[in-house]
């Protein structure tokens, strides 16, 4: 397994990613190319989510966040809105017991409505049995959309100002980021996405804030651990400066 040395953000020396996320885009026109239906494209999926675990945790990679299901894929066919559902919970069902095994920690991040009660629940437990493992933190973005992440910050922020427990002027990047969902993760080092789109789409936007960007042509249901290896060897021939000056700066 390939050591994980974690950067100092006052380096700029490049090391490897200590938190990729990706979003998974592509499973439905994968489909298309082949004559087969979206639900095709959707589970072939799966099954690149699990070369991608296995690949993440070969290669010491600390945290992995997954674009599973977005506040925006609702307007999706109600028909294929219940597949995706579906998946999730065979997802879970098939895969939860190894992922523990594995020492895998799940994390959700997203919003709770609208969601089958019964998925929540597996999600849930999914959570709570993981919750002390130690190894690859495995947060999957389901029913997430950023602006709404950020706003119900905001909303949290604002309710402790006029509740007289936190003063305007306490308002800092850092006061805010605690207020997300994803306050005890660190930010993503490096941000995947797949299929030749380039756009964040929803995801992660305070967080990616420093992230680097790699975007692959090739359609989710496609990728493979040796792409993964691609985009983190991108984003260790990149200077990351965090704003200030790189170590390839001559200014």
């Amino acid at each position: 397994m390939a050591e994980t040395i974690h950067l100092d953000r006052n380096d700029s020396a490049p090391t490897t990613p200590r938190h990729v996320a990706i979003i998974m885009d592509g499973n439905g026109r994968w489909a298309n190319q082949r004559g087969l239906p979206r639900a095709a494209g959707h589970k072939q999926g799966v099954e690149a989510v699990r070369r991608t675990i296995r690949a993440a945790q070969d290669l010491g990679i600390s945290y992995l966040t997954i674009y599973s299901f977005s506040s925006e894929n609702w307007s999706r066919p109600g028909d294929e809105v219940e597949y995706l559902m579906g998946l999730m919970k065979r997802f879970i069902k098939r895969d939860l017991a190894e992922l523990h095994k594995n020492n895998v920690r799940v994390v959700r991040i997203g919003e709770r409505d609208r969601i089958d009660p019964a998925l929540l629940s597996l999600v849930d437990e999914s959570c709570e049995l993981t919750r002390a493992n130690t190894g690859l933190t495995l947060v999957i973005a389901f029913n997430y959309g950023s602006r709404t992440e950020i706003a119900k910050a905001a909303r949290r922020i604002a309710t402790e100002v006029r509740d007289g427990r936190l003063k305007p002027e306490e308002v800092t990047p850092e006061r805010f980021a605690a207020a997300l969902d994803t306050t005890d993760l660190p930010d993503p080092d490096l941000l995947i996405r797949t299929s030749g789109e380039m756009r964040l789409s929803n995801f992660l936007l305070w967080q990616a804030a420093y992230s680097e960007l790699v975007f692959v042509d090739a359609y989710w249901p496609d990728f493979t651990r040796e792409m993964l290896e691609a985009a983190i060897a991108e984003y260790l021939a990149r200077d990351r400066r965090f704003g200030g000056l790189g170590k390839r700066s001559s200014a």
